[in-house]
């Protein structure tokens, strides 16, 4: 990495050699760590906004033509900038980028480059059909082979085999998924190409500037404040088409720190011409230099965030990083595992369990149709927390209702409220077990014992299940304790949280 330093220095990044080495930490690979003591809130490195690689940075979209690059949608996803990327590298040593894009990963472990039989161990999780290698594919067939077919003199069909393949194409996708932050513009700035958004792009801009890409968040020094946390809106906008695209960087030096659970020690700041790393937490020598990952991308179909976001999953951590993190969790009395894992269930699932034959059904249909009118969701995330989605309970509710008390619920304009009965418990059991069968390996038992990726991610994902399924064991318990005293013990159990609450989320296609 001595030619990466040397790169980095003489481009305007300033590096302290002596406070920070970068070397191969077991388990997690390359990565920064501390050569010395550092104190907290101490810079790390600086680096000036002209080394970030973005189409905003590269002369690719100049060159090519605005218009034109805005004719083939290179302007749209992560099409333009995995062309950027691509065509940096393809330049050689004329190239600004070439030393630190030769410094990135050739190769990844990550699910978008298994195999169908590898990806069956997977079966049951929500990860197969985040990857999006079809949706990335399209891409690559539809906008950029074309595009690059128009300009044989900024891509000569000699260099089109060696450095314009699909899977290349792939390999760079997955570095901007695993690498990339979300860099916004500073103040005034306009993006280069503004004057041709049509009123239509400038609607979806706006709404793409809080949700975009494989982009880590950096925090926003000059205002003295710190960014908004993304925790919920990157889940919930996690999948979510992709708009303007440009905030998206790849930032050198500072995609070298890893992210792993609970240890983040520092942070990436930006100003108007610099970013600077900066430590949150006192570092002691020897110590790996932790930031955060916060990535909200599209289906994973190369395209992603970081920096304020929030632990993550093994099943994203997987996809994205091709890596799982396993510490003690308290969920599952100090065994093995992530916090941070979580279940999702789609309502299309809920919805044949509860309504069995009759789900496609003109009533149920009806009722379906209005939940989705109303803003209902129609992915609901269970997690370790002992209490279930409300918003799940609401919908199972809503699918039991008889007639006379549906047309009630539909003049009120409301959704049911999340209360527990006997028979909500019931199909949400029901409900579960069904997630549990669709496992490649529904035995919780057997996962246990063997712990390579895929199985731990299936097995963190059963053993929410296995504790959910333990909380509508105990409300069944006191249903049956309540039914044992008679009808003047009767109590309601209510479920946690509002029918709106953030455990449950838009399906993004």
């Amino acid at each position: 990495m001595d030619d990466f330093v040397a790169w980095f220095q003489r481009h305007g990044g300033v590096l302290d050699t002596s406070m920070m080495g970068i070397t191969d930490f077991p388990g997690s690979g390359r990565g920064a760590v501390a050569l010395q003591d550092i104190p907290e809130n101490r810079t790390i490195f600086t680096l000036p906004r002209s080394l970030t690689l973005s189409t905003q940075t590269s002369t690719l979209p100049s060159v090519f033509g605005l218009e034109a690059w805005r004719k083939h949608k290179l302007h749209k996803g992560w099409v333009g900038l995995i062309l950027c990327m691509m065509w940096e590298e393809a330049q050689g040593n004329q190239g600004k980028w070439i030393t630190y894009l030769a410094s990135l990963p050739t190769r990844f472990d990550t699910p978008m480059f298994w195999s169908d039989e590898e990806l069956q161990e997977l079966q049951g999780t929500a990860v197969v059909d985040k990857i999006g290698r079809d949706e990335a594919e399209r891409d690559y067939h539809e906008k950029l082979a074309p595009a690059i077919k128009t300009r044989p003199d900024l891509f000569p069909s000699d260099k089109i085999d060696t450095w314009y393949t699909l899977h290349r194409y792939h390999i760079t996708g997955s570095r901007i998924l695993s690498r990339s932050f979300n860099v916004e513009r500073w103040g005034g700035e306009v993006e280069q190409d503004a004057e041709h958004d049509s009123e239509e792009d400038s609607n979806e801009d706006a709404q793409a500037n809080t949700s975009i890409g494989s982009a880590m968040d950096v925090d926003d020094s000059g205002n003295g404040g710190e960014a908004v946390d993304e925790e919920s809106s990157d889940r919930d906008g996690d999948d979510e088409d992709m708009g303007d695209t440009s905030d998206i960087a790849m930032v050198p030096m500072a995609d070298i720190l890893n992210a792993r659970y609970d240890s983040v020690n520092a942070k990436l700041f930006y100003e108007e011409l610099h970013l600077h790393m900066v430590t949150t937490k006192p570092i002691k020598a020897g110590e790996q230099i932790v930031s955060r990952f916060s990535l909200s991308d599209s289906a994973g179909s190369h395209t992603c965030k970081f920096n304020t976001y929030g632990d993550l999953p093994n099943s994203d951590l997987l996809r994205r990083y091709g890596h799982v993190d396993l510490v003690p969790c308290p969920h599952l009395k100090g065994a093995l595992g992530n916090p941070q894992d979580v279940v999702e269930i789609r309502a299309d699932l809920v919805v044949n369990v509860v309504c069995g034959d009759v789900s496609n059904g003109e009533t149920h249909r009806q009722r379906i149709d209005w939940w989705l009118d109303e803003g209902g969701d129609d992915v609901f995330i269970i997690d370790a927390d002992p209490i279930l989605p409300a918003a799940l309970t609401s919908l199972v509710r809503l699918l039991l209702l008889s007639q006379d008390e549906w047309e009630k619920i539909r003049e009120k304009g409301r959704p049911p409220k999340a209360k527990f009965d006997l028979q909500v418990s019931q199909s949400l059991r029901r409900i579960f077990e069904m997630c549990l069968i669709n496992y490649q390996s529904p035995d919780l038992e057997v996962d246990a014992k063997l712990l390579a990726h895929a199985i731990i991610v299936r097995l963190g994902e059963k053993q929410i299940l296995a504790g959910a399924l333990e909380t509508l064991r105990l409300i069944d318990a006191a249903f049956s304790d309540v039914g044992s005293v008679g009808s003047k013990g009767k109590r309601r159990v209510v479920s946690g949280g509002t029918t709106g609450g953030g455990k449950s989320k838009k399906a993004r296609h």
